[in-house]
């Protein structure tokens, strides 16, 4: 199950489109009820569809993030402790790394939230919302314009409903195209900068473990 939920969060923040067999792949957490949600709990799944994705209450969704620029992770406590791949925070233990405490080799584990080490530059990203905004991205779109025509004024209406999504709060919003542009969805996002290195396992083992770092949320 913690692997089909990477999926499900790797297609939000990678937005990879393209043509799925329905039972495998990468789906769209905001149509899971729809397409996919029966087929999941005939294998077995326990959780309803609103347990993985949902706007008004807490979700899986809010559990699994993106780490940095690619990589996921998962929030594992109410104080905000997440984990992650050992490789995708190599390059934070590397930094912190010296000749007299060599945490690559033999790993590091902050005993207090005062010896968690800060990572300039690392953020973490959830997903707040998605949306259909397939309508509002063709609007004014007609079989007759020329393609170049068509681009600007998709491009025009994706950067006005991007931008109002988030107008008045502290979050990102891009849209992006499925289905060869046949369908576009709207993601909300928000993301967090104060993230410290609070463990890593020694390089021996990293195979077997994952690096821990806590997120921070300053309010």
């Amino acid at each position: 199950m913690k692997n089909k939920l990477l999926v499900i969060w790797s297609l939000c923040v990678l937005l990879i489109p393209g043509s799925l067999l329905a039972d495998e792949g990468m789906w769209i957490p905001l149509l899971i009820e729809k397409y996919n949600i029966k087929l999941m709990q005939e294998k077995g799944f326990k959780l309803s569809a609103e347990d993985i994705y949902s706007v008004n209450k807490a979700c899986m969704k809010d559990a699994v993030l993106q780490f940095g620029g690619g990589c996921t992770g998962e929030v594992i406590s109410a104080d905000g402790l997440l984990i992650t791949n050992h490789h995708c925070g190599y390059g934070q233990i590397q930094k912190h790394s010296t000749l007299g405490h060599d945490y690559l080799t033999n790993g590091f584990w902050a005993m207090s939230r005062e010896e968690e080490l800060p990572n300039s530059g690392l953020s973490v990203t959830f997903l707040k919302r998605m949306e259909d905004v397939t309508e509002k991205v063709l609007s004014g779109v007609t079989d007759r314009m020329e393609a170049t025509e068509r681009e600007k004024l998709i491009s025009a209406n994706i950067s006005f409903i991007a931008k109002n999504a988030v107008e008045g709060t502290g979050y990102s919003a891009f849209v992006r195209p499925f289905y060869m542009g046949k369908q576009y969805f709207l993601f909300v996002n928000e993301s967090f900068r104060d993230i410290r290195l609070a463990g890593a396992p020694p390089s021996a083992i990293r195979e077997q473990l994952q690096n821990m770092f806590h997120l921070i949320i300053l309010i």
